[in-house]
């Protein structure tokens, strides 16, 4: 082969190879960008969800700025996901931006209309915002995407309570299909009950939602307060010293008052009267009226008429415009045979309840001591006209008009 003929194939094979290798360049560019795409989507994707996840671990922590930081980044990076625009809505709330954290709350429902604690937290804001109807819209939207998951079903009754449709939540928490096993729906229940004044189906309520979650403290203290309204004071007894040994309501002055209370009515004066001597005693007890006014009563019941002087002091100290410090004045006079104090005492305290039946009868009591019937008959008349059903003041007009007419034939 000539030089010149070998310098031309050389030169074609060159070319051929340089043709192929361009060829093969350009299909492996093209497939390398696609690649390189999609893993940057799916980098983006993680990226997300991590920020996505340090801003819900910062909104648990407390810390609401970083969490609504973390949060925007998560957005930004990808705006379509649903739950990015919920946590963001549900930060807004604790922060008290309800405007925009409706506004977020509506992108996570346009984003998905199906999704759950979106239409929960919407549910929220409607009624922060006092939209009572809209709240309860969003909230059986959600208890019918999730029908299961009774707090759902609970919100949308308390929206239908918080409108006076009280057979309306009654008739939607017996059709949701957590009825029979949910407590947080029998303790719904028993509140509405409550509200309709029908105690007695308020404490059933209230006792199926506690054998369900006897560790719930607050279904607890719902029994006991419905049980010590009925009058069955044995059960409320329980249920208060229950209450007092558990930590969260160990210390409340409010459940240690009622339990004293319960005690003097099932006939243990002397431990309630110890209750009220500690409630009294203590930095808080020398402001607690209500607690003064416990430790009289009980102490003139068991014959501690030291206490009952230092209670009234105390009571006409903290709540001059009050009656009970000077019921219990008069109580302690009467003890000490001093009619016209205690009939004094009595009128001071109807000058501040003029409403009281009772004040009126024990005052004409004390009058008929004194032998004044006219005046007697007067503060009777008074105490049947506030109450006719009153059979402590019709009984005590009796004995006047006997005695009179006594008076009366004698002559």
């Amino acid at each position: 082969m000539q030089k010149s003929d070998m310098m031309r194939t050389i030169l074609g094979l060159v070319a051929i190879a340089g043709m192929t290798a361009s060829l093969g360049c350009g299909g492996t560019g093209a497939y390398t960008r696609e690649g390189t795409s999609l893993a940057k989507e799916k980098m983006n994707v993680i990226k997300s969800a991590t920020e996505w996840e340090m801003a819900r671990q910062a909104f648990l922590a407390g810390d609401l700025d970083k969490a609504l930081r973390k949060v925007d980044v998560s957005i930004g990076i990808n705006p379509s996901v649903a739950k990015s625009h919920v946590l963001r809505g549900r930060i807004l709330l604790e922060m008290g931006e309800i405007g925009q954290a409706q506004r977020s709350l509506e992108t996570a429902i346009a984003t998905d209309p199906n999704h759950v604690e979106a239409h929960y937290y919407m549910g929220i804001v409607s009624e922060r915002l006092a939209h009572t109807q809209e709240a309860f819209d969003h909230y059986d939207q959600a208890a019918t995407l999730d029908e299961y998951n009774d707090q759902y079903a609970v919100a949308a009754a308390e929206m239908l309570i918080d409108m006076n449709r009280y057979d309306d939540a009654s008739a939607y928490l017996h059709a949701t299909p957590t009825h029979g096993h949910s407590a947080g729906v029998r303790q719904t229940l028993g509140h509405l009950a409550r509200l309709q004044g029908d105690l007695s189906t308020a404490v059933t309520e209230f006792r199926s939602a506690q054998l369900l979650a006897p560790d719930d403290t607050g279904i607890l203290e719902d029994l006991t307060r419905a049980q010590f309204d009925t009058g069955a004071f044995a059960d409320a007894s329980y249920g208060f010293s229950q209450l007092l040994e558990r930590p969260e309501t160990a210390d409340r002055r409010d459940l240690q008052r009622m339990y004293a209370d319960c005690l003097i009515r099932i006939d243990r004066p002397m431990e309630a009267r110890k209750i009220y001597k500690e409630l009294t005693s203590s930095a808080a007890g020398a402001s607690d009226v209500e607690a003064w006014i416990g430790l009289g009563n009980v102490s003139y019941t068991v014959g501690d008429f030291a206490t009952v002087r230092h209670a009234a002091t105390r009571t006409v100290a903290l709540a001059p415009n009050r009656k009970d410090g000077y019921v219990l004045w008069s109580l302690l006079h009467r003890n000490q045979g001093n009619m016209e104090a205690s009939v004094k005492s009595l009128r001071d305290a109807i000058v501040r309840d003029p409403q009281d039946p009772m004040l009126h009868t024990m005052l004409a009591l004390g009058l008929v001591e004194l032998n004044r019937p006219s005046e007697a008959r007067i503060a009777l008349t008074q105490a049947l006209t506030l109450d006719p059903t009153n059979i402590s003041a019709a009984t005590v007009m009796s004995l006047i008009d006997e005695a009179v007419a006594g008076v009366e034939t004698d002559r």
